[in-house]
């Protein structure tokens, strides 16, 4: 006789087989509203791939099989090369033939119109199903517009610009496709980057744009090691400077990047990161010497907003994994979600999902608009940092709430959320951790002292649209103009407040009532105590969950 002690019920299968796209009404909302409508097909038949068995399959194995490095060869020859699970290379194949890793672009590459909030959504998409490889998408998607003005642009552009993912280890032009990726930080700086102690050396007459150099140092975070390319900052002359540092060199010999160690990450683990040593490594200055930082700083904007898109990509999927739980296991002679104080949580995890969503895309649209528009620009330059600091903090505390939704089951390796939970934190630390973030949004209020005090008037107009919302502008603003007062020490609370406040203007012009109505309770009317689920307005919930994810 066969023993049976009981019988397997109430627990919850895994959630596959929707479109990520059709699901999200706040993206879909976002996606027109920020000019990307022509690419809702295209969306729409990505969301629907993403949220297959077969691609959640690729995002399980390439996570579970972490890169591994080979340092050389069966005979002894030094290769420094970094094996991938194949469903890494599918993942990343997928990406490329959407173009996300091609950024801002003119129509003469062939993206239309729209196409940076296109690219955003497509990423937040992605980033919800498997969020290692964004890292090698964002750089290269960062690094074109720092390259087109070199002379040498034209022959790199097409292989840059191809839809074609190679992961073949060869030189550029024999690649139908290339990946670039960045090497900034060292031991002794970390986010200080003047502390970095890597020096380049020319190797002709003359240290201009174009030049050959040697390097010599190292890098501590390498991210994406067996990129085609890198860019590098290098003392150069006294001063910090960007060099493009293949791969291969021109000769055809592989370069002197010596791949120390893997980073042993806690997270992010389908992605490798290293650390590295340039022994006379071949470099090319990039832009005019000494402008190394510069460079970069114009990067780390489009990378930036890359990271609030991905603590995005994450909030949301761990909100949509709480809401399949809680509608479908059973407690107390009822499901989860029919209990009124856990609709309070997912009511309130679901509004911070979608205040995200609308400020990040509000973001990506912008991007596109700088260029013609001062306002833009300054919102731009003000916001990126500031929602990098509250939207990827915010995210973590987010995620773990939706993993006590699943109680027990939701701390178990075998499920979705411990993978959702490890990854989470990586947006807020890289490309500038929280400090950095709100330090760099005074440095940007102040730079430029007009455009400062026109932002803030800016932020005082559009919160006039709700009498507290205007007033907590003001206390802002006057903490900004307070003659003599040293603004460092309230650099979080002046980060925070611009991003809420903000979040609020753009859900009272774009979101239904209840929703603007609930962002204002919770987060504006009262200084909310950080926990999930404390003074939402019970109204709210009923339009907030339905609105959440109506499948």
């Amino acid at each position: 006789m066969e023993w049976s002690t009981h019988q397997v019920t109430n627990q919850v299968p895994d959630l596959v087989g929707y479109n990520l796209f059709d699901a999200d009404v706040a993206l879909n909302d976002a996606v027109r509203r920020e000019g990307a409508a022509a690419f809702e097909q295209n969306l729409r038949d990505y969301g629907s791939r993403l949220g297959g068995v077969e691609v959640a399959e690729l995002a399980l194995r390439a996570n579970q099989d972490r890169p591994k490095l080979e340092t050389f060869d069966r005979l002894g020859h030094r290769i420094d090369q970094v094996r991938f699970d194949p469903a890494w290379h599918q993942l990343m194949g997928m990406a490329f033939e959407q173009g996300m890793h091609v950024g801002v672009v003119t129509g003469s590459e062939g993206f239309q119109a729209g196409w940076p909030a296109a690219r955003a959504a497509l990423y937040l998409l992605h980033g919800q199903i498997e969020a290692g490889t964004l890292c090698p998408l964002t750089m290269t998607a960062a690094a074109a517009p720092a390259l087109r003005d070199e002379p040498w642009f034209h022959d790199l552009a097409p292989h840059l610009y191809s839809r074609r993912y190679d992961p073949r280890d060869m030189p550029v032009p024999e690649k139908a496709g290339v990946t670039i990726g960045m090497g900034m930080t060292e031991k002794q700086g970390g986010s200080d980057l003047r502390a970095n102690a890597t020096q380049a050396f020319p190797l002709e007459q003359g240290a201009e744009r174009g030049a050959a150099f040697r390097l010599v140092g190292h890098k501590w975070f390498f991210s994406s090691p067996t990129s085609d390319a890198h860019l590098v900052l290098a003392h150069c002359g006294g001063a910090l400077s960007c060099f493009f540092v293949p791969r291969w060199t021109p000769d055809g010999t592989r370069n002197a990047v010596r791949i120390q160690r893997l980073k042993n990450k806690m997270g992010n683990a389908s992605n490798a990161s290293a650390e590295v040593e340039f022994q006379d490594a071949f470099g090319i200055l990039v832009g005019d010497p000494g402008r190394g930082i510069p460079i970069l700083a114009e990067m780390a904007t489009r990378t930036r907003l890359d990271c609030v898109l991905g603590s995005t990509a994450l909030l949301r999927q761990a909100l949509v994994q709480a809401l399949h739980h809680a509608r479908t296991r059973q407690a107390f002679g009822r499901k989860l979600a029919d209990h009124g104080l856990m609709r309070q949580v997912l009511a309130d995890l679901a509004l911070e999902s979608e205040a995200a969503t609308v400020l990040a895309m509000r973001l990506a649209g912008a991007l596109e608009k700088r260029g013609s528009s001062a306002e833009e620009r300054v919102w731009v330059r003000i916001l990126t940092p500031a929602a990098k600091f509250w939207i990827c903090k915010r995210a973590i505390q987010a995620v773990a709430e939706c993993m006590e939704v699943w109680g027990g089951n939701g701390y178990i390796e075998d499920g979705p959320m411990p993978r959702l939970y490890r990854e989470t934190p990586v947006n807020s630390i890289w490309e500038g951790s929280g400090n950095v973030m709100c330090l760099d949004v005074l440095r940007a209020l102040n730079h430029d002292a007009d455009a400062g005090r026109a932002f803030a008037d800016t932020l005082v107009r559009d919160a006039s649209v709700d009498r507290p919302l205007r007033a907590r502008a003001e206390r802002l603003v006057k903490r900004l103009r307070t003659p003599g007062a040293n603004p460092q020490p309230w650099a979080r609370h002046i980060s925070r407040e611009i991003v809420l406040l903000s979040q609020a203007v753009l859900l009272r012009k774009h979101a239904p009532a209840p929703v603007a109505d609930a962002f204002m309770q919770t987060r504006i009317h009262s200084e909310a105590d950080g926990v999930f689920g404390s003074g939402m307005p019970v109204g709210a919930a009923e339009t907030l969950l339905a609105r959440s994810w109506p499948v």
